[in-house]
């Protein structure tokens, strides 16, 4: 099989995507969120991300059509997966890092697992995920340990893990504030981004406005 009818073969369960963000990760980022999540933090921001039920299967060459387009078009210097989880859904996670990099395109993962308990399973993509992961933020979110002074992250037991050498810890980026991102069109409202502790719980009022939001991961974030 060539490599378009590869791509053609392989399907994602998404949540929600977002083609250009700057609430997720450095510079500009085409967002993705996974459908499912096997771990239950609690006070995670999109619990309706946790189910492996719902969600919309893509065939993985639309996905990566949209991701082209957001590169030409809107200058996009990577891409960011979260969930749901990641790990979870690593198959395609792992196939849609590796052609993000033949993009030029930095891939950031948010999971609820630790690097270890990633390292440790025994899921080959697991291993293929990372090994084409640029950043990794790993661990659980814990809501009684808020973060407010790293940006992009939930809680202040989450790591950074720079596996490659395209980012660094000291970028001021990670010092700056946490932002939400509103959007308003014709499929209606949308949030995402990191929600301060006021703005919790407002995605789960009447489903008239649609809310996606990263959950501060967990990746289980929905960021």
């Amino acid at each position: 099989m060539n490599e378009d009818g590869f791509l053609e073969s392989q399907t994602l369960q998404i949540a929600h995507h977002n083609p250009c963000t700057e609430a997720e990760g450095p510079g500009k980022r085409f967002a993705l969120w996974f459908q499912g999540c096997p771990l239950r933090c609690p006070g995670c921001c999109n619990p309706e991300f946790l189910s492996f039920e719902g969600g919309e299967s893509w065939q993985l060459a639309d996905l990566l059509t949209e991701i082209d387009e957001a590169q030409a078009q809107e200058g996009i210097e990577g891409i960011t997966l979260l969930g749901g989880e990641p790990l979870a859904h690593a198959a395609g996670a792992a196939t849609l890092a590796k052609t993000a990099w033949r993009r030029d395109l930095s891939v950031m993962v948010f999971s609820g697992y630790t690097i270890e308990q990633a390292r440790a399973m025994t899921d080959p993509s697991v291993a293929d995920l990372l090994a084409h992961t640029d950043i990794l933020v790993d661990g659980p979110y814990v809501r009684e340990l808020p973060d407010t002074k790293r940006r992009w992250i939930g809680s202040t037991n989450q790591r950074i893990h720079f596996l490659t050498d395209r980012y660094r810890a000291d970028d001021p980026c990670w010092q700056q504030p946490n932002t939400l991102e509103i959007r308003l069109d014709a499929a209606g409202l949308s949030v995402n981004g990191f929600p301060a502790a006021s703005a919790v719980g407002l995605w789960k009022r009447p489903r008239r406005m649609k809310f996606e939001t990263r959950n501060p991961k967990s990746e289980t974030r929905p960021s």
